[in-house]
């Protein structure tokens, strides 16, 4: 998801600091007889654009998932998630999906 969200800005034309574009992920796993299984998946983003492609951003960051296909492959087995926390200008926004899977 972390490619496909660069992309997504890109192909918006949607300047960003490449240096401070981060992720994370969060995973919850559980026992299932002898094994373990992953349960749920978190990707955390933080990214800095200009103050006027926030709009552009937010519907960028609003599409992402449905283009990556780790996600598109897992979505129906694993509940995944993003956030992310976007500056642009003197503002700091969240943004989050919703939960799939």
């Amino acid at each position: 998801m972390y490619g496909t969200l660069a992309g997504a800005l890109a192909g918006r034309k949607i300047e960003f600091d490449r240096r401070s574009y981060t992720a994370t992920v969060e995973g919850r796993i559980a026992g299932v007889g002898r094994t373990i299984a992953i349960k749920s998946i978190v990707v955390h983003c933080g990214l800095t654009v200009p103050p006027d492609a926030l709009e552009a951003t937010r519907r960028a960051l609003a599409a992402h998932a449905q283009g990556c296909p780790a996600h598109e492959s897992l979505k129906s087995a694993i509940a995944i998630r993003w956030d992310a926390q976007v500056q642009a200008g003197d503002q700091v926004v969240a943004v989050a999906s919703e939960s799939t899977g």
